[in-house]
């Protein structure tokens, strides 16, 4: 299999959420496509963590584009030169006042839809978590901090009796496997 050759390629819009980038493309047969649309995103991290206790702990939000809150893993992008084990600590801390003594453990790393996107994540566990500080937020975030069993969890995502995304799910069974095999 080929890639596609990349004839032309321009930006359509650029803000600090994100870009839009059209390609002019020619697949390996010959077919051009003269408007590919790619949304630019930045790379970012998201946890699962877990108590000494086996709670899950989760961040509640309102999401914009969902029209609705949702429960979360907590998550977010690197700032300035953090490497992504920094970035998944400090985002822990800020968005819960959780930390822990142990490092986190990298579950995987995905793209987040290469169809559409040019963006990563990278999913981590975080074990022995406890609370020790107060939240500090940004200006654009409001955020509750719950706290679910976390072999109940995968109940609550079956029956659809939470509202979430599919990276909390993802990293959710991500790490029941890897709680089962280690």
């Amino acid at each position: 299999m080929e890639q596609w050759k990349m004839l032309k390629s321009e930006y359509i819009h650029k803000s600090p959420y994100g870009n839009i980038r059209k390609d002019r493309c020619e697949l390996p047969n010959g077919f051009v496509i003269d408007d590919y649309y790619v949304n630019e995103y930045s790379n970012w991290v998201n946890a699962v963590v877990l108590t000494k206790e086996k709670q899950l702990v989760l961040v509640e939000q309102y999401r914009h584009a969902g029209n609705d809150i949702y429960l979360e893993i907590p998550a977010g992008k690197k700032e300035g030169n953090e490497t992504d084990e920094e970035g998944i600590i400090r985002e822990i801390k800020e968005e819960t006042g959780f930390v822990s003594h142990k490092k986190p453990i990298l579950l995987g790393e995905f793209m987040v839809n290469p169809a559409t996107q040019n963006n990563k994540i990278k999913t981590y566990l975080l074990i022995d978590a406890f609370k020790e500080y107060e939240q500090d937020l940004d200006e654009t975030e409001e955020i509750n901090v719950k706290l679910i069993d976390f072999e109940s969890f995968g109940s609550l995502l079956k029956t659809n009796e939470i509202k979430t995304q599919l990276f909390t799910a993802n990293a959710y069974f991500m790490a029941k496997v890897f709680q089962s095999e280690n």
